[in-house]
C-alpha cells in the first residue's frame, strides 16, 4: 500500500466521490524504473507515477465496467494529468466484491 502525497490525494478524491466500503491502491511504480514508455515517460523518481486501485462501493451499482473506469477517471483527472502515468482499476460493487 502507498502512503505518499498522490496516494493520499488519490484516497481523499475517490472517498468523497464514491462513499467507497475499500479502497486498496497499491504504488507499483517500482516495476517501471528504467522503462521507457512513447513519449519518454518513465516511473518518477520516489514512486507514485503507477498504480494499482481495487475499489468497492454502492456508487457502481447498474454501471458497466467502461463506465466504472471513466468515473474513477474523471474523479481522479487532475492527477492523471499530471503525476499518475498508469491506473489500473478494478472496480466493484459490494455485491460483486463479496462485502
Amino acid at each position: 500500500m502507498s502512503n505518499g502525497p498522490v496516494a493520499t490525494i488519490i484516497r481523499e478524491k475517490l472517498a468523497a466521490a464514491f462513499a467507497p466500503s475499500l479502497i486498496e491502491l497499491e504504488d507499483d511504480s517500482w516495476k517501471h524504473s528504467g522503462h521507457h514508455h512513447e513519449g519518454g515517460i518513465d516511473a518518477q523518481d520516489g514512486g507514485e507515477s503507477h498504480f494499482q486501485l481495487r475499489i468497492v462501493s454502492a456508487a457502481f451499482e447498474g454501471m458497466n465496467r467502461v463506465a466504472r473506469q471513466r468515473a474513477v477517471n474523471t474523479a481522479l483527472k487532475a492527477e492523471l494529468n499530471g503525476p499518475v502515468h498508469a491506473l489500473s482499476i478494478r472496480a466493484q460493487t459490494p455485491g460483486e466484491a463479496g462485502t
